[in-house]
């Protein structure tokens, strides 16, 4: 069967500003021109089960706001979280800051308004290219957790496949599994890793991309999962935080483990 190799699988955007003002930058940009290339985290495809229309969403890995190629100061100030969410023709970028409203101070480049820290908009109009790419390889289906226990130890790479379905939706997300629990003597398996792709089931087709959140997953069995949603969530003095704190159990799902050959 077909896996991915998500330590080989990318989105790269492309920025030119001798083509296009940026449009989703927090200072001057210090060149004309940046390739940034992102590992992807997860590969998230939606299916709307009446019409049969699909549409794949790929999320890329946490990284940090940045000047590139700068002689100091790399880091911007106040510093943020930065996780892009794309398809092929929109994208979601997701900016977290030390605590809810410090996104308030930082302004958009070259436009009169704050930056949100949840922008979406069209892959044409903020990017002179965009391309995605998943590395497609053989895999093995582990159908046991005896298999799944002998390949951790053997140190193969691991992607997990979670499907499940509403009446109107069917949503497949695969993974890469970073973190593994096993125990030999009991049979026992439990992922956990992330963060995924969760998708709002509740939006239409053309406002998918605005619903995600980002999760973290775990499942020690075929047919239900736990996310750990992340959600604005209150701290002690009173500010509040994005954090990775309310648990959402979906059942009747379809989980399952594959080794990368």
């Amino acid at each position: 069967m077909q896996t991915i190799d998500f330590s080989r699988s990318f989105l790269t955007f492309r920025i030119d500003t001798l083509k296009k003002p940026p449009q989703t930058v927090s200072h001057p940009p210090p060149y004309s021109l940046n390739n940034a290339r992102i590992q992807l985290d997860c590969v998230c495809d939606l299916t709307e089960k009446a019409t049969g229309f699909v549409q794949r969403f790929v999320l890329g890995v946490n990284c940090k706001t940045e000047r590139v190629g700068v002689p100091a100061d790399i880091w911007t100030v106040p510093n943020s979280d930065f996780i892009p969410i794309v398809s092929v023709d929109r994208f979601l970028n997701i900016k977290t800051y030390a605590h809810i409203g410090q996104e308030q101070g930082v302004m958009l480049h070259g436009h009169d308004r704050q930056q949100p820290d949840r922008q979406t908009g069209t892959t044409a109009d903020a990017f002179d290219s965009l391309r995605i790419h998943l590395n497609e390889v053989e895999g093995e289906p582990l159908t046991t957790p005896q298999a799944m226990i002998a390949a951790t130890y053997e140190h193969h790479p691991l992607v997990a496949t979670t499907e499940y379905e509403t009446g109107r939706y069917a949503v497949c997300l695969r993974y890469p599994i970073k973190t593994f629990n096993v125990n030999e003597r009991d049979n026992i398996y439990q992922t956990d890793t992330g963060p995924v792709l969760l998708p709002d089931l509740e939006r239409e087709p053309a406002e998918w991309i605005e619903g995600f959140d980002l999760a973290f997953s775990a499942f020690n069995c075929p047919d239900w999962i736990e996310f750990l949603v992340r959600v604005p969530t209150e701290i002690p003095s009173g500010l509040r935080v994005h954090h990775y704190s309310r648990s959402v159990r979906v059942d009747n799902v379809r989980n399952s483990v594959c080794r990368v050959m």
